[in-house]
């Protein structure tokens, strides 16, 4: 076997996510004979064993995963190829890597996600819930919504919305504290801290009236999940900046009431797609409508620009 067949590279990628050659074969239509012998030439090919086998399961070796990830990348490639070299329209298939924050995950991104299943019921999906930002191509991630800038020259970034965080307190922490009059003043206040994506831990960049200030602010709570410092700081316990979007709602409801409303913090939620990726139907078709839907629709995110 001198050159690669693009048959070999479905059927091992179909092995490697099903974690079975059985139920690779049942799903390709070929006899689990011929997939354990097709996964046999690559492994002689490469010189490396892709699978650890075992009577009970197979499981991907960490050579396995390294090849996994570039042969995705050659079939994704020759979808988008097969796709600009035809006239007709063709429904997205296969598999389709989502990652993104907790709060939007769940909130907005997870449902937006379902609709687009049953849209496209030859997409295979799957979502990645993180605190911090994503190495799409070493972690196979084909998009990632986000908040903040991009900066990485090998991505590809469209702004969904435009929007900011903002600093919001619940009104029984300013009767008992205070509400602070400029950004100086919130070392003197309990402040909630929480890790977002794109933001250094413990300290505050605010646009305003004199510019960009930072400030180191400290608390007695905090944590690695959002939810969780978001209803603290409903119950009192301090000041917090969260995205106008995830906190429109309580604002108009009076569960929080905002601080220091001249200052903010830019945070444009953005969709993220690597530069080899957005030739491909699937990621063009996914990307229009996450992001229509993000704007636009039962799930949407309601920021600044809207």
């Amino acid at each position: 076997m001198n050159n690669l067949e693009i048959i070999d590279l479905r059927v091992f990628c179909c092995v490697a996510r099903l974690s079975s050659f059985v139920a690779a074969a049942q799903e390709l239509g070929i006899s689990p004979a011929y997939v354990s012998k097709r996964i046999s030439l690559l492994e002689q090919r490469f010189g490396a064993t892709l699978f650890h086998r075992t009577t009970r399961r197979v499981r991907i070796s960490t050579q396995g995963e390294i090849a996994y990830a570039w042969a995705r990348k050659i079939l994704e490639d020759i979808e988008g190829m097969a796709v600009d070299m035809s006239n007709t329209k063709v429904d997205p298939s296969g598999p389709l890597r989502v990652s993104t924050s907790l709060r939007l995950g769940r909130n907005h991104v997870s449902p937006i996600l379902s609709m687009l299943g049953k849209q496209y019921p030859k997409l295979e999906i799957w979502l990645e819930l993180v605190n911090s930002r994503t190495d799409m191509i070493e972690e196979g991630i084909d998009i990632d919504i986000c908040v903040g800038e991009v900066s990485e020259q090998n991505l590809i970034a469209h702004r969904v919305i435009k929007s900011e965080r903002i600093l919001c307190a619940a009104p029984s922490y300013i009767e008992k504290r205070g509400t602070p009059s400029c950004v100086a003043d919130l070392a003197r206040h309990d402040c909630l801290l929480f890790r977002g994506r794109d933001q250094p831990f413990g300290v505050w960049r605010l646009e305003g009236p004199n510019g960009s200030e930072a400030i180191k602010v400290t608390g007695h709570v905090g944590s690695n999940h959002g939810d969780i410092v978001r209803n603290w700081a409903l119950d009192g316990y301090g000041i917090i900046m969260l995205s106008d979007w995830d906190v429109a709602d309580d604002l108009r409801s009076g569960a929080f009431v905002r601080v220091l409303p001249n200052h903010s913090q830019p945070a444009d939620v953005m969709a993220v797609t690597t530069s080899r990726m957005t030739t491909t139907a699937k990621i063009r078709h996914s990307m229009e409508f996450l992001i229509g839907q993000l704007r636009e629709g039962p799930f949407a995110l309601k920021g600044q620009g809207f």
